[in-house]
């Protein structure tokens, strides 16, 4: 492609590159230039225009940012018509979108006129939201450079794990002179959590913060089981995950280096997932909790190495009222 000034007696058939307003009207950017428009161009007294003009192997913008976006699709992600060099992925089901960033970091530098921006990785989406955008900006880019996006990004590049319903099991604890409300404020909260995630909370149990009560309590009939303590877990031997351990479960990790999140832990018991919730489940503010429960209603591996990883990004916002602040008031 070439790209420059251009007499009007030289500019029929190129792209024009730059609107212009007329008496008669405007000539768009993006217009394939017409004898029409060139003779309105010379009686507005315009002698040259900035127009691009394609050459043999080159690939229009919408053609070549609809192919390389053709590579992205996968279940659950769906590619909408390309215009002005741009085409969009859309989430077609709410779930957890996993992005390959070596992928698009290196189609990223394949041609610095084709460009690839996507959400996070491991972020949550909604049905009809966009997910990933390819733009050409020029008007044309050489179809080798086409090809080698194409190629460069690969399967998979981009992927949609879908959440999906599963049954939850809820176990709340007291101590005494634990006040009722906060046990109701807990369950709506959790509820209302696990819901929009798609799944049910189909049973919730309050037992004293003991590890028998608690270990009587856990269901590993349900796909997922959530504890939240009066008290807050402080050690692996603590009377949650030792609870867990009691009943036949393994603790994975204990403690995420995402706060506020950061007393979580997460076990599994014969085969269901356990999280021990930190006191921060009781509000509906963004938090380390919500990482975790959208990766395993989305069906996507959490382990004690996928935790480790959400560092980078962990510092969410603070919560108001917190007992104990990050930083100190002075």
């Amino acid at each position: 492609m070439t790209f420059g000034e251009l007499a009007l007696d030289a500019a029929e058939g190129a792209i024009l590159a730059h609107s212009l307003k007329l008496a008669s009207g405007t000539v768009s950017k993006g217009t394939v230039l017409g004898a029409d428009h060139l003779q309105r161009l010379k009686e507005a007294g315009i002698e040259s225009v900035i127009a691009a003009r394609l050459e043999p192997g080159d690939v229009p913008e919408d053609d070549a940012a609809g192919r390389i976006a053709s590579r992205l699709v996968a279940p659950g992600l769906n590619l909408a018509k390309a215009f002005t060099g741009r085409a969009n992925l859309v989430a077609g089901r709410s779930g957890i979108v996993m992005v390959n960033a070596g992928a698009v970091h290196a189609m990223n530098q394949v041609d610095e006129g084709i460009t690839l921006a996507t959400l996070p990785d491991m972020m949550r989406v909604h049905q009809g939201q966009l997910v990933a955008t390819i733009k050409v900006i020029p008007y044309a880019v050489a179809a080798a450079q086409v090809d080698t996006a194409v190629e460069v990004l690969g399967a998979g590049a981009l992927r949609l794990a879908p959440f999906r319903p599963g049954r939850v099991q809820l176990i709340l604890t007291r101590l005494p002179g634990f006040k009722e409300r906060l046990l109701e404020k807990g369950k709506v909260v959790v509820e209302d959590r696990v819901c929009a995630l798609g799944l049910e909370l189909a049973d919730v149990a309050v037992v004293a913060h003991r590890t028998e009560e608690i270990a009587r309590a856990l269901d590993p009939e349900m796909d997922l089981i959530l504890i939240l303590g009066a008290s807050a877990t402080s050690d692996r031997a603590d009377v949650a995950p030792a609870a867990v351990s009691a009943a036949g479960g393994a603790i994975q990790r204990f403690g995420m280096p995402v706060d506020p999140g950061n007393l979580l832990f997460l076990a599994d018991l014969k085969g269901a997932s356990v999280v021990g919730l930190p006191g921060c489940a009781r509000s509906p503010a963004m938090n380390g909790v919500d990482w975790v429960l959208e990766r395993l209603a989305a069906g996507v591996p959490v382990d004690g190495e996928a935790i480790a990883a959400m560092g980078v990004g962990g510092l969410l916002k603070e919560m108001p009222g917190r007992p104990q602040p990050r930083q100190p008031k002075r």
